[in-house]
Formats: structure tokens, C-alpha cells, sequence
């Protein structure tokens, strides 16, 4: 059992191997003839446990429940990559992956890259939250929220909500008997509230979630703090005015806002897009991109974040990477693949949504250190602007670094002061050039509250974003004012 596993009442080894003919030791056989050839690779064993229940209208929506499992096996030859994936974890389907990945490999040298570091760290429970709470209290709690939104507020036009837990169990192995494995859970509780006043509707919304199980979620004070979040966001919205347009400066609030950094500028730090050159920050290692204030990370070690990982799923120790340290570029985030042929380290990036995909190199948490002033003192520099505090959402060209991002909260600014909220306010900018823009870094660094997803090349997986309060210059804001 690897060292990860703390809990002794979970065989893992069950999981993969029961009503097989496989043993660990038959794995290990296939897996060192399989990439006997290559550079590199791995085969990834998965088994997971997910569901989710929706609530609306006051009543239960949807209830979902599914287990899955199966294999990826990987092998890569230079800039090639063989991948062959099944369903069925038996020495059938292990052979006939084996032979397909061969293809790549049989005419490669077989220097394959041994470097491998092994943790002892755990970042969160090995409890399955799928099985940790009965289904009642689950159903109960959806409807309790229901009620408890309808109670506070008259103006209850609609409430939404949703509980979701994933339980994965990840083995990885490489050749000569080497494996790790990580056993990791996954929640999230979302609420939506549209709130209607004089024929007018607004929506309101908050979410949580993390590396945990459902305890903390299911509390009442808990759930009540979330439901008060989402019914005060949209009586603020049923106050909005239409947003200003033009080019001003704006604001971002702490944590959740740094969704925008995440996509404007997070993904082009990726090493596959560097390696290739078709990142707006390919070839600007070590030169300075961004204001001396501006230090940003990616760290996959925090406990029970969102985006947190022990090991990534090519079994490498996440870290806590330095992209950008006062203002110069330092660093990309790197797979095993990719940071060969680049000729630095993998940094514990090397990603995959399921083992039906191949891992690549993606994001964790990412967020933006604290700076030294208050975020009084960066409010009260602004004249004429906007302070954005919540998004729904945006798109990203990783190429260009052009980004859209659309505000669900925020405000106008006027002789430094935080004015009527507006509605309808899109940030539209350039993400290199927006680094360019920071000019004042708080002092107020913050985490989102757990609930992001990341998709990139059709995978998605969980991750965390962040930020303190900061001020750019000169942003374009859309909107829907005339003037």
C-alpha cells in the first residue's frame, strides 16, 4: 500500500483488481514490457464514486449516482504520445493497450526518464463523502435551504440548489514495481436565488466546496451563511443601474475575481503552449511583465482546496510554483512530458479529467500574493471607475491573451468612493497587456470559496483561483449605458 493511504479499512487494491484475473504483480510485468521503449509513461488506474442531487422549485429535480473505473496507459517517444484506455481493468484490455501503444515506441532507443519522487504528504481525508452522510440528510438539507431562502426574503421568486461528492481512488504505475497512489474527495454545495421586485428579476448565487467530506456543508449555520450570501447578491442587483462603457480604471475584489487571471493569464503559463510557442508569453522568460507588486503562484499544496492534488496524476509531488515574482516571469507549469523536452523539472501539473484522458499540463490553485496597500487606500485613487466583485464567466483566446469576462456584482466607483452597483458590465481586455495595467496590489490575498472548474482541450478539472484587491488602469469596460 503506498504511504498515501492512511486509512486501513480501504483496500484499494479491491477496487481495481476485484473479479479480475490481474494481480499487482501481473500489472507491474505488462506496464515494464509496455514502455520497456519509451522516454516516458504510466498506467493510471481509476475508481470513482460521484452524485449529485438538484433542488428546485421546491422540490427534488434530479438525484444521480455513478460508479465508474478504468485504466489509461501511456507511452511517449520524443514529442509522440501512444494512449489506449478501457473500461475493463483485465489482462485482456491491459495487452491490447500494451500492443497499441507500441506503435509509437517501436523504432524509439528506450531511454526511459527513471527520475521519479515519491511523497509521504496528504492534503486531505481518505473519508468517502459519497458514503459519509445517509441520503435523507442530504435531500433534507436541499429543502431546508429552500425554505430558509423563502422565510428571509418575500421577494423569493425562485430558489435553486445543489449538493454533489465524488470520491477517486488513483493508482499510478510506472515500470520496475513503482506505483503511488491518492485517494481523493470532492464537494460542492451551489445556490441560486432570483429575487423579484415590481416586475423586475435578479439572480443571486454562492457556492462552496473542497477536499472534504459533507459534514461542514450540511450545518445549518453553515448552509444559512451561503443562502444570506446569495439573497444579499441579488438584492444588490435588484438596486443596479446600467454600467458605464469606455476605458476606466477598475477594481477587483479578493478571491473569486481572480477567475480573470486564471484565464487571461494562467493558461498561457502552461508549459504545452510554451513548448510550442503559441502563448502570448512564449520567450519571455526572466523579463518583466508586470508591475514589481505582482507575484503570482500556482500551489497545489494547500489543504482541502478545490484544486489541491498530493500527487498529479503521472504520480508527480504537486508543489507550489512561482510563475511571476515582482513582476518578472519565472516560471510555466510543467507535465513530465513537456518539461523534458523543454529540459527543466515537471512542477506536479501533469493533469487529466478521467482515464479515458491523457494528462497535459494544467493549472491547480492559482492566485495572486498580497501587496502592501489596503484596499481603502487603492479605492480611494479612483476617480471614475468600477469595482467588480463576483463573475459568471468569460472566454479567453490563449494565443492573443484576449479575454471577455462578465460581472454579477459590481459597482461603481466615484471620487473614491464605492457608489450604486451596476449591471451588465463586461471587462474586456488583453492578458499580457493587463499585467502591464496593475498599478496597486492589497494586502487582502484570498482564496475563492471552492467551486471552480477548469476546461482546457475538452478535459475539465477542479481548481482554485485567487487574488487581493487590485487596481488596473485603464481597462475596457462593455456595458449596457448609452453614456
Amino acid at each position: 500500500m503506498s504511504a498515501n493511504n492512511k486509512n486501513k479499512n480501504i483496500n484499494t487494491e479491491d477496487l481495481f483488481f476485484n473479479d479480475s484475473d490481474l494481480t499487482s504483480g501481473s500489472v507491474n510485468n505488462i506496464v515494464n514490457d509496455s514502455l520497456h521503449k519509451a522516454d516516458d509513461g504510466e498506467l493510471f488506474l481509476e475508481y470513482c464514486e460521484s452524485e449529485s442531487f438538484v433542488f428546485d422549485d421546491q422540490k427534488l429535480k434530479s438525484a444521480s449516482f455513478d460508479v465508474s473505473k478504468g485504466f489509461g496507459l501511456r507511452a511517449i517517444a520524443g514529442e509522440a504520445t501512444g494512449y489506449a484506455h478501457s473500461s475493463d481493468i483485465d489482462t485482456k484490455s491491459l495487452k491490447k493497450a500494451r500492443d497499441t501503444v507500441s506503435f509509437i515506441t517501436k523504432n524509439n532507443n528506450g531511454s526511459f526518464n527513471s527520475n521519479f519522487t515519491r511523497t509521504n504528504k496528504k492534503l486531505y481525508t481518505d473519508l468517502n463523502p459519497v458514503n459519509s452522510v445517509n441520503f435523507e440528510n442530504k435531500i433534507k438539507t436541499l429543502e431546508e435551504i429552500d425554505k430558509y431562502a423563502r422565510a428571509r426574503n418575500p421577494l423569493v421568486k425562485q430558489v435553486s440548489s445543489s449538493l454533489s461528492g465524488e470520491w477517486q481512488v488513483v493508482r499510478i504505475y510506472r515500470p520496475d514495481g513503482v506505483y503511488v497512489e491518492d485517494i481523493r474527495p470532492l464537494v460542492r454545495l451551489g445556490i441560486s436565488v432570483v429575487l423579484e421586485k415590481n416586475g423586475r428579476q435578479e439572480t443571486g448565487r454562492m457556492g462552496v466546496g473542497g477536499r472534504v467530506d459533507y459534514q461542514k456543508f450540511l450545518e445549518e449555520d453553515y448552509w444559512q451563511k451561503q443562502v444570506d450570501g446569495a439573497l444579499a447578491q441579488a438584492e444588490i442587483n435588484l438596486q443596479s443601474v446600467d454600467s458605464p462603457v469606455g476605458e476606466m480604471d477598475v477594481v477587483l475584489g479578493p478571491g473569486f475575481p481572480g477567475i480573470l487571471l486564471h484565464e487571461a493569464i494562467g493558461h498561457g503559463l502552461e508549459g504545452d503552449f510554451n513548448r510550442k510557442k503559441t502563448s502570448a508569453f512564449s520567450n519571455l522568460m526572466g523579463e518583466k511583465i508586470a508591475h514589481d507588486s505582482v507575484t503570482i503562484v500556482d500551489d497545489g499544496t494547500i489543504d482541502s482546496r478545490r484544486g489541491s492534488i498530493s500527487v498529479d496524476d503521472e504520480g508527480t509531488p504537486t508543489s507550489c510554483t512561482t510563475l511571476i515574482e515582482n513582476g518578472i516571469l519565472t516560471g510555466y507549469m510543467q507535465d513530465r512530458h513537456n518539461s523534458k523536452l523543454m529540459g527543466v523539472s515537471p512542477t506536479g501539473n501533469g493533469r487529466r479529467e478521467s482515464y479515458a484522458h491523457a494528462p497535459m499540463p494544467r493549472m491547480t490553485n492559482t492566485y495572486m500574493m498580497s501587496g502592501n496597500k489596503t484596499p481603502e487606500e487603492i479605492i480611494k485613487t479612483v476617480k471614475n471607475g468600477v469595482y467588480a466583485v463576483d463573475f459568471s464567466g468569460g472566454q479567453v483566446d490563449i494565443t492573443s491573451g484576449k479575454f471577455t469576462f462578465s460581472c454579477t456584482e459590481a459597482y461603481k466607483i466615484i471620487d473614491g468612493k464605492i457608489e450604486q452597483p451596476i449591471k451588465g458590465a463586461t471587462l474586456i481586455g488583453n492578458g499580457p497587456d493587463v499585467l502591464k495595467r496593475v498599478s496597486m496590489v492589497g494586502n487582502d490575498s484570498a482564496m475563492d470559496t471552492g467551486i471552480g472548474t477548469c476546461g482546457k482541450a475538452g478535459q475539465s478539472v477542479p481548481v482554485g483561483v485567487g487574488q487581493p484587491t487590485m487596481l488596473v488602469n485603464n481597462l475596457t469596460v462593455g456595458g449596457t449605458a448609452t453614456g
